[in-house]
């Protein structure tokens, strides 16, 4: 029903930014970002509501901004003041339908930082 198309990882300095993006593809509703670093469980990054409303971890607030064109069903990740421990593969996530609701998945995107 909905596919996730993810972009804009790669490779930045410490201290630098990038910008993600997904592309959802199908009707959706709550959208957001994860990140799972080698060894580690899959932690929310921060999601946006189809009506505006963020939460985002601790540890990125004040650095990290999301943010959604619902004419282009896309959601955006801006990402600043990277550090080395923000290293991780990225994935999009979206929630579409009620009863049930269904969880959807990009299938990542890399993002290393560097000392």
């Amino acid at each position: 029903q909905v596919q996730l198309v993810e972009s804009g990882g790669g490779l930045v300095q410490a201290g630098g930014s990038l910008r993600l993006s997904c592309a959802a593809f199908g009707s959706i509703n709550t959208m957001g970002w994860y990140r799972q670093a080698p060894g580690k469980q899959r932690d929310l990054v921060a999601t946006i509501t189809s009506g505006g409303s963020t939460d985002y971890a601790d540890s990125v607030k004040g650095r990290f901004t999301i943010s959604r064109d619902n004419a282009k069903n896309t959601v955006y990740l801006q990402m600043n003041s990277l550090k080395p421990e923000d290293t991780a593969v990225y994935y999009c996530y979206a929630k579409a339908g009620l009863r049930p609701a269904i969880n959807y998945w990009g299938k990542g995107t890399l993002v290393t930082v560097s000392s």
